[in-house]
């Protein structure tokens, strides 16, 4: 890929006709397991909501196991995305990812109005992801600036999140998820362009960036929805 790049044209040659396919084939290949990924997150949502398996992780508990299964996942998938391994690992990371969700989309769904937010929070989530990929295609200002900026945002949201947890602040909590949503969204068009653009090639770790945003966002929403428009029997 690397060398694809180094022969582009400026005149429109066939450097830059294998650029480009090389940049639209690794979109492609990330939109495919993207979806792919969203089946091993529903299978884990549906197996912690119906066993309630999730259920006693709470608190500091709770956060432990997510941290260190979330970034031990991460950390095997960098390491293997080169290698047959790489797509394995990613789902089995969104398969635990969707066990990790149940706890909350099982609170969600105790509400009167359960159901309905959670597909409320999954349009929605479909809605941003939809007018990021848009904004991806037409935007032609190189974006990678805005890369450092999200990720001081992201610490920050973390760093809140866990005092949070501890706080048990529902305020606290509606804050967080507005600003992980924010986040997020912009993440999301941030890694986007960055495949567009040429800068990420790897499509197991373009995949994982972007199911990462999307999980983001959806888990805020849900969390908001329960929170502002949950209705009790």
């Amino acid at each position: 890929m690397n060398d694809n790049i180094q022969t582009i044209d400026p005149s429109g040659g066939l450097g830059y006709g294998t650029a480009l396919q090389q940049r639209n084939k690794v979109l492609r290949n990330t939109y495919w397991l993207l979806a792919i990924s969203m089946l091993p997150t529903v299978l884990g949502a549906w197996i912690g909501v119906a066993t309630g398996i999730t259920a006693a992780l709470t608190g500091g508990i709770g956060l432990v196991v997510f941290l260190a299964g979330a970034f031990g996942f991460m950390y095997a998938i960098e390491k293997t995305k080169n290698s047959a391994a790489g797509v394995p690992v990613l789902l089995a990371f969104t398969f635990f990812m969707g066990l990790m969700l149940s706890r909350l989309i099982g609170a969600v769904l105790g509400f009167k109005n359960g159901p309905d937010l959670v597909m409320t929070a999954f349009g929605g989530t479909a809605g941003v992801f939809f007018v990021m990929a848009s904004l991806a295609s037409v935007i032609k200002r190189d974006l990678s600036g805005m890369g450092k900026w999200l990720f001081v945002g992201a610490i920050a949201l973390m760093i809140g999140g866990i005092i949070n947890v501890f706080v048990g602040s529902s305020a606290g909590m509606m804050a967080i998820s507005v600003a992980a949503i924010v986040i997020f969204s912009a993440y999301m068009l941030y890694d986007l362009k960055q495949i567009m653009d040429g800068g990420e090639t790897n499509y197991i770790s373009a995949t994982l960036a972007l199911y990462l945003d999307i999980f983001n966002v959806f888990q805020s929403l849900l969390a908001l929805l329960g929170i502002a428009g949950g209705e009790r029997d």
